[in-house]
């Protein structure tokens, strides 16, 4: 419940339930490309931002305020070269991170790392998932203090019970994803009409 007070207090004057936009489909305005080492160019067209791929990872991160429970964030994604991760977001969860991997480990796994200290591909949120390159796909994600919850048009994907465990990034350069952002493995994605809302407290 504190936790989702602070949401709002962060988010301003945002109505509970109300979708706001987090991209213009213009500009990077509001993102910064992620320092990785290797990165490749970051880029807007066709109204969405383009992760070429990196060697290994490209990346955008998000330069505002944000919810740190108590949220739900939707955008749509797809993968068009490259077989790995493609638009890999990671987000906030209470006082710590977490990544949502969007086609990981060869191109199709999906799952939350890390949970208890396990990736994504070893704990229970692994799910093995088709990507169509060219496709887009609408992705949306909700944390709250009890549990993470993710869909893929509209299938759900992840409901994981996080109360009382830890919730953490993998080791690694994905920390420069947080607070908010999305990564590209050694692939070519691209992300967008991305939107957040806060959740009605409980």
């Amino acid at each position: 419940m504190v936790l989702m007070c602070l949401a709002a207090l962060t988010a301003g004057a945002q109505k509970t339930g109300e979708w706001r936009p987090l991209f213009n489909g213009k500009s990077l305005e509001g993102w910064r490309e992620t320092p990785f080492t290797g990165h490749a160019a970051v880029r807007v067209e066709n109204g969405a931002i383009l992760l070429t791929a990196g060697s290994p990872m490209t990346g955008v991160t998000y330069t505002g305020a944000f919810p740190r429970s108590g949220y739900e964030i939707r955008f749509e994604a797809a993968r068009l070269l490259g077989g790995d991760f493609f638009a890999s977001l990671t987000f906030p969860v209470a006082d710590s991170f977490c990544t949502w991997v969007l086609g990981g480990w060869g191109g199709d796994i999906v799952g939350l790392s890390s949970i208890d200290n396990w990736d994504a591909s070893d704990n229970e949120t692994r799910t093995n998932f088709t990507f169509e390159k060219g496709r887009w796909y609408a992705m949306r994600l909700r944390v709250t203090d009890e549990e993470i919850t993710a869909w893929i048009d509209n299938r759900q994907i992840v409901n994981a019970a996080i109360a009382g465990r830890e919730v953490s990034l993998r080791p690694g350069e994905i920390r420069l994803s947080a607070p908010l952002g999305f990564a590209s493995y050694y692939t070519t994605g691209a992300v967008r009409k991305i939107e957040y809302r806060l959740l009605a407290a409980q």
